[in-house]
């Protein structure tokens, strides 16, 4: 009895003392955590945060952009979160847009490393690089882009001779319900395949499709909730060629060919608007002449549709992400180094204040007295040193590949089917896959 007695109170003691140090172990974690959590005075506010996992819960990755929209009008331009144990901060509103990326840029010129980014770059290439070696990449980039065309009239002529091959592609189809995204994205892809690799790919080929496939998965990869050279005095070395290559295509690749698709969802989703374009194509163009991009300054409404496909498509809502580089006083806050920087767009561009109707597809958004208009609030390549590299590279595209199928084609929703602008989250926001019937108009 003495033995069982003693043995229960040691087996009791010795649970008693598990609990106790892991109830400590546990206060400990959580002490380390909120010192850890602590912000400098003048920090910019923002939600309360659960030890360890920040705001994680609070945000729904599949609409990161709209949640984060309740935020600005409960804490305004300037808030901040925490994701995991990554301080951010989110800048809304077109004058502190412009005071981060013009009077302040040096201060948020670097990108911030995501742990995806890392391991699927290295920190190399052109997108997610810093310091001299984004300097280097930009330089390279820059070079050989303008030795294969930009600017010129021959990269024109490969966007014309692909718009062909698009054309055929989609004529094939017959009139009936397709996915419109295959096509599209062969077809843009194509255009830096010229320039990167030296020729183009026929859409029907394995291996090309097997590359855009991995593209595709690798952009919704970096951009969803999972998501190193040694010192040398230069970058230019087969790990940067590598990683810059695949930075042109990517960058040149999913964000013109998800812009396309959203077109034509729009397109179909607003066949007046589509009306309009079309006798604006035929007046200017014709039936049977290729666009060309000395036709755009005749084509004001149809420039200002693509314009405005580009501010409702919304494919990069909150930019790609900055980091501060030193410790920085921002409208009236402070910025630790290192802080994550996320700039709104969303926001920008869905402004009311900015905009007549900033939740409906309105090409009148980019038109005055019947001319097309710019607008400083459209940023959709950002602004800056950072600036979409290839935004002429992007804007010629967009307009010849646009202009010639609505030339050739009517785009309509399938019988019986409704299109739907639901969109899908990665690393840009495309559109959820639909299907469309294009009719020969000639």
């Amino acid at each position: 009895m003495i033995m069982f007695l003693s043995s229960l109170v040691t087996t009791f003691w010795e649970a008693l003392h598990l609990k106790t140090l892991v109830l400590a172990v546990v206060t400990f974690l959580f002490l380390i955590n909120i010192l850890r959590s602590r912000h400098p005075k003048n920090y910019p506010p923002g939600p309360w945060r659960l030890p360890f996992v920040g705001n994680f819960f609070q945000i729904d990755t599949k609409q990161t952009h709209l949640v984060l929209q309740q935020f600005v009008k409960k804490y305004g331009n300037v808030f901040s979160l925490e994701l995991g144990q990554s301080p951010v901060v989110v800048v809304s509103g077109l004058p502190l847009i412009k005071e981060m990326f013009t009077h302040l840029d040096q201060n948020f010129v670097n990108r911030f490393m995501t742990p995806v980014r890392e391991r699927i770059t290295g920190k190399n290439g052109l997108v997610v690089s810093n310091g001299q070696t984004w300097k280097e990449q930009r330089r390279l980039a820059l070079m050989a882009l303008r030795n294969f065309g930009l600017g010129k009239k021959s990269l024109e002529e490969r966007i014309q001779e692909e718009t062909h091959h698009l054309v055929e592609a989609i004529r094939e189809e017959g009139g009936q319900p397709f996915n419109p995204h295959l096509k599209l994205i062969n077809a843009v892809s194509n255009i830096i395949c010229s320039v990167t690799f030296g020729e183009r790919f026929d859409y029907e080929d394995c291996q090309f499709q097997e590359l855009l496939q991995l593209l595709d998965e690798t952009m919704h990869l970096m951009g969803s909730s999972a998501g190193q050279d040694p010192d040398r005095t230069t970058s230019f070395n087969e790990e940067n060629l590598i990683s810059t290559t695949l930075d042109l295509f990517l960058g040149g690749t999913e964000t013109t060919s998800s812009t396309l698709r959203w077109a034509l969802l729009y397109m179909s989703s607003y066949p007046e608007i589509q009306e309009n374009v079309q006798a604006e194509i035929d007046r200017v163009i014709g039936h049977k002449r290729q666009v060309s991009l000395s036709d755009r300054e005749s084509m004001p409404y149809t420039n200002a549709v693509i314009h405005e496909v580009q501010r409702m498509g919304n494919i990069v809502p909150l930019n790609s992400s900055r980091e501060v580089t030193v410790d920085t006083k921002f409208n009236g806050f402070h910025l630790p180094k290192g802080t994550m920087i996320l700039t709104n767009l969303t926001a920008l561009h869905r402004d009311p204040k900015e905009w007549a109707t900033p939740e409906v597809f309105n090409p009148e958004h980019f038109l005055e007295n019947g001319q097309f208009k710019k607008r400083e609030s459209f940023l959709p390549f950002s602004m800056g040193k950072r600036a979409c590299l290839g935004e002429q590279l992007a804007k010629s595209e967009l307009f010849i590949f646009f202009s010639a199928l609505m030339q050739k084609f009517t785009f309509k929703p399938p019988i019986n089917e409704k299109l739907s602008l639901k969109f899908r989250m990665g690393l840009i926001l495309s559109p959820a896959s639909y299907r469309i019937c294009a009719i020969p108009r000639v």
